[in-house]
């Protein structure tokens, strides 16, 4: 059975009066890889924000559906209850709350809170060793005076801890060396193998996709979809660039 996590469609956002996305399409089954390429500037992470319901990004006409429930009628906080996961590029330091207390907290919220303390801990020191932190992160502020790679691995440890069912990484690779790249790309594809969640990857770097190989790879140019291929069109994209692969419009594909 085919289970529909996300189903965007005709979706036309604005920022400060500024259409970002117009007529936008997307829809992602559980257990999916998809890829979301563009030029700088083309839009990619405006839907990241707008399925977390960022309120600086106004929805103008269209519907986004996350399991048959109407996600833009959800609060942040309600989404990412409903097993919606967010890694971005930057991920944001929250000063005086605790790795430890933050996920307490959510999984309580979210009715996963069959867990006691001592298999929680237990948990989150194998995760520790899983992604090669030290385990007094456990007990560091989010994110709080972290790198750029340890700040990822944090948010890595939230995932695994979380157990979200759709997780979308912003540009997750960037600032990322080689090896802690491999090690972050590594331990979602072990995550991905286990629980088989719906994936959006926004990217334009090749080495995080060769690791996970996304199902589908979309293109955004003038703020719509307007290709949509597997992941030989992330390759064609990476050796010619989006100028020389040939880009066939939303409507030539409908016709």
């Amino acid at each position: 059975m085919v289970i529909t996590m996300l189903k965007i469609k005709n979706l036309t956002v604005t920022v400060l009066d500024k259409t970002i996305l117009e007529h936008f399409n997307m829809e992602i089954h559980a257990g999916e890889i998809h890829a979301l390429m563009g030029k700088n500037g083309a839009g990619k992470s405006t839907i990241a924000k707008v399925i977390m319901r960022d309120p600086s990004y106004k929805i103008k006409s269209g519907t986004i559906f996350y399991q048959e429930q109407n996600l833009l009628e959800m609060t942040t906080s309600e989404a990412a209850q409903s097993g919606i996961f967010l890694v971005n590029q930057n991920p944001i330091e929250i000063e005086g709350v605790t790795n430890a207390e933050m996920l307490r907290t959510s999984l309580n919220d979210a009715g996963k809170n069959d867990m006691n303390i001592l298999e929680f801990n237990r948990k989150l020191v194998n995760l520790c060793n899983q992604l090669h932190l030290p385990t007094s992160f456990i007990h560091r502020d989010i994110n709080f005076n972290m790198s750029g790679g340890e700040k990822k691995k944090n948010e890595l440890l939230h995932m695994w801890m979380l157990e979200p069912q759709c997780i979308i990484l912003d540009e997750i690779d960037s600032g990322l060396d080689v090896d802690s790249l491999k090690l972050v790309a590594n331990s979602i594809l072990e995550y991905y193998n286990q629980y088989k969640p719906a994936i959006l990857i926004i990217t334009h770097q090749k080495n995080l996709l060769d690791i996970l190989k996304p199902d589908f790879v979309h293109v955004l140019d003038n703020k719509k979809i307007v290709q949509t291929g597997d992941y030989q069109l992330a390759l064609d994209i990476f050796k010619n660039g989006f100028s020389r692969t040939s880009i066939i419009s939303e409507s030539d594909q409908n016709e």
